[in-house]
């Protein structure tokens, strides 16, 4: 068995995420409690309390997504170590927000470092001042709506997430969305579906977002990735921590190259892939993109007793659903 870990993207929140973790493992609870103390705002509490609107706020949602995908992650390990089971990943990635929680699971980052960045990255993107937003295209290829936007002129649309095959998020003004809505209908699309941010994310209108967070960098300790992580921008393995701050620096505004990410991790020969945080997206999109492979995912007690034993371990009584 070859293991990659993933983290979950935004979109990914709901109420209620994470807790059942944290009541039922120190470690977990460790990463909530470390989140409030660093943000100095109740993270755990949005998290579990909500309102919905307050979560879905972008400022707040990527700070709760970090932290519940290392709670989870957290609460892995800890009832692994109680099975005997050795956790060795290969890789490790994260879908858009969910890439920063990889940096932390590779080493690259502390958890509290990671945390600062990713609540300056939501604060800077929900503040970008600009008028637009992202919607999933349903039921076309991506060479197919790549063709469609480049119909509307440069810098109105762009491709942004290649999540899997038949699902495509494109980004962009509200006025490009609305444009393009009907001729993606017309070629075929099943829907069109606006999601739920706050803002037209990797795409070129986010390039101001970028160049503040490298700025921010700066305060934060960098390490080499150890496993590697598989970037978002170009979907390669990568270890350096000054490529990683490099190419950190650009994925706000750029494609996540989520299909050759995956391509590239089973490639290099891995097999099995958990998921760790709220819900279950990435694991969906890889049964989609590689259906050979295993997948897991990692949000509440009965996950992570299947993650448990989907690695081999004989899964102690306290940790079943």
């Amino acid at each position: 068995m070859t293991l990659a870990l993933l983290f979950s993207p935004q979109g990914s929140q709901a109420i209620g995420m994470g807790r059942e973790l944290a009541q039922a493992w120190p470690a977990a609870r460790a990463r909530f409690d470390e989140a409030d103390a660093t943000l100095g705002w109740s993270v755990s509490g949005a998290c579990w309390s909500g309102p919905e609107e307050r979560l879905n706020d972008t400022r707040q949602t990527q700070a709760c997504l970090f932290t519940t995908s290392l709670a989870a992650l957290a609460a892995l390990e800890e009832a692994a170590a109680a099975s005997g089971v050795s956790m060795a990943p290969a890789r490790a990635a994260g879908h858009s927000v969910g890439e920063y929680a990889a940096l932390v699971a590779s080493g690259v980052l502390s958890f509290a470092d990671g945390l600062r960045l990713v609540a300056l990255r939501g604060r800077l993107m929900a503040d970008a001042g600009v008028d637009g937003g992202m919607a999933a295209v349903m039921g076309l290829d991506r060479a197919r709506i790549a063709g469609i936007v480049a119909e509307l002129g440069p810098g109105e649309l762009v491709v942004a997430n290649d999540n899997a095959p038949g699902q495509v998020v494109v980004s962009g003004s509200r006025a490009a969305l609305d444009a393009a809505e009907p001729a993606f209908l017309e070629a075929g699309a099943r829907r069109v579906i606006g999601l739920r941010v706050s803002g037209p994310f990797h795409s070129p209108l986010m390039a101001p977002v970028g160049d503040a967070l490298s700025a921010a960098f700066t305060e934060a300790e960098w390490h080499d990735a150890d496993p590697p992580i598989v970037s978002n921008v170009t979907a390669e393995p990568v270890r350096d921590a000054a490529a990683i701050r490099d190419l950190l620096a650009r994925q706000v505004s750029s494609p996540v190259e989520w299909v050759a990410s995956v391509r590239r991790m089973v490639a290099d020969g891995v097999d099995t892939f958990v998921e760790c945080g709220s819900g279950a997206a990435l694991a969906g999109m890889v049964r989609r993109i590689a259906p050979e492979a295993r997948t897991f995912t990692v949000s509440d007690a009965a996950t992570l007793a299947s993650a448990l034993e989907g690695l081999g371990a004989d899964v102690p009584a306290g940790v079943r659903a």
